[in-house]
């Protein structure tokens, strides 16, 4: 993810980098091209009668079809940023039920430090696998060997983790440090850190439907094949540059859609998941490490 000052008009507007330019420049490219040749046929003159009658086009009548590619496009921004949205949304419920859940195992146990580095495999296990990597990677430095080795055994390496999560707090509750309704509200917390990765995982596993998707982009490259039929006659060589700016504008559009329809990949503009996993573990470890201190100097009503 790219974070930029908002209020800077001059550097957004001349940015390169995590714009749709170099994934739809060729593109672009292409279609300057054909509206070049099709204005170097109409000065011509030559077969130009035949080619509008093959068309049947007149800029009223194109703009039908512009408007109706326009609706199109909202519709599938909407679809784009609201599974960007909800993504973001199961993001920020694990981290405040990761917190939530560590906290009270950190407070109330003595395995708090197992408790914060299982947490912490979790989310990067989940992390990895909704990017792909479907290992304990990473994970390894907070997971315990036998937790990696059960690990291997499960096609879903998160849900492994989650399972030991669960063991610690039976094991806790067993010692009795935890009762009954610290348990129940450490399982809730931990339903919903699972509840969460299904929403990612759904997001992950549900494309929008390919019939609309291929439409759209069908209907985007007869719209600006064939928008240099409708206006060479009106703005002469400037039509390669009008095709430019509206090529620039519908094919970016439906790539920026494509770019955050799975917002757990690497794209510039994802979800900046590392960020959210490097914070989960940062205040976990500091949980413990305030325990620790008391636990060390005594209460803060000690301290002069």
């Amino acid at each position: 993810m790219i974070y930029y000052d908002r209020l800077n008009w001059r550097k957004t507007v001349l940015s390169f980098r995590g714009t749709c330019l170099p994934k739809v420049a060729p593109r672009i490219l292409l279609l300057v091209l054909i509206a070049a040749v099709i204005q170097a046929t109409y000065e011509s003159g030559k077969h130009w009668e035949s080619m509008r009658k093959f068309a049947g086009l007149d800029p009223t009548s194109h703009a039908v079809l512009g408007s109706l590619l326009g609706f199109m496009i909202v519709f599938r921004m909407n679809a784009s940023n609201s599974r960007f949205w909800e993504g973001r949304s199961h993001w920020g419920q694990l981290i405040n039920s990761s917190r939530n859940l560590g906290r009270i195992g950190i407070e109330y146990t003595t395995g708090g430090t197992e408790l914060a580095e299982l947490i912490s495999g979790y989310v990067i296990c989940l992390r990895r696998a909704l990017q792909g990597d479907h290992d304990t990677i990473e994970a390894d430095r907070f997971l315990p060997d036998a937790v990696c080795r059960d690990a291997e055994h499960f096609s879903n390496r998160p849900v492994a983790v989650s399972a030991a999560v669960s063991g610690w707090i039976g094991k806790y509750h067993q010692l009795g440090q935890l009762d009954s309704q610290m348990v129940r509200l450490m399982e809730g917390e931990l339903s919903r850190m699972i509840d969460s990765q299904g929403g990612c995982e759904k997001i992950l596993k549900t494309p929008l439907p390919f019939v609309f998707v291929a439409m759209l982009k069908q209907l985007i490259l007869v719209y600006l094949t064939t928008l240099p039929i409708a206006v060479c006659a009106r703005i002469g060589w400037w039509t390669p540059v009008l095709v430019a700016i509206v090529s620039l504008g519908l094919c970016g559009m439906e790539e920026a859609c494509v770019e955050i329809e799975n917002p757990f990949e690497l794209d510039d503009n994802c979800l900046d998941m590392d960020a959210y996993t490097t914070t989960i573990a940062r205040d976990l470890g500091q949980m413990v490490s305030r325990k620790n201190r008391l636990a060390a100097g005594g209460e803060y009503g000690d301290r002069r």
